[in-house]
């Protein structure tokens, strides 16, 4: 029995033992898979900094209603990610610490 040898996306040959091929399909799958849960965090990351910003431009209780849905919306995909394995558990802490202390700086003193 032959076996082919396996390329990649550039064209390259890689392996010719069939574990290590397997190994390099494994690999190229979770890859696109990782990608596609950062890309969604960073995307969610960005719509809950632009509800932040039209909150600091006009508080309403609207604008502060849809940074708690994008805040939820963003906490939820991170911990998701966390939880596959995508991203470390001490990259999701730091990035809700971070889209917390941005609601932070903007919210309203209460008054005393």
């Amino acid at each position: 029995m032959i076996i082919y040898p396996v390329t990649i996306r550039l064209g390259l040959t890689v392996a010719n033992i069939k574990s290590a091929i397997k190994r390099i399909k494994t690999a190229e799958r979770n890859r696109l898979h990782n990608k596609s849960y950062k890309s969604a965090v960073k995307t969610l990351t960005k719509r809950y900094l632009a509800a932040v910003d039209a909150y600091a431009a006009e508080p309403s209780s609207e604008n502060m209603q849809e940074v708690q849905e994008r805040m939820a919306a963003a906490y939820s995909k991170i911990d998701k990610a966390v939880k596959r394995g995508v991203i470390h558990a001490n990259l999701g802490a730091r990035r809700k610490s971070r889209l917390a202390h941005a609601l932070k700086q903007h919210e309203q003193p209460l008054a005393s």
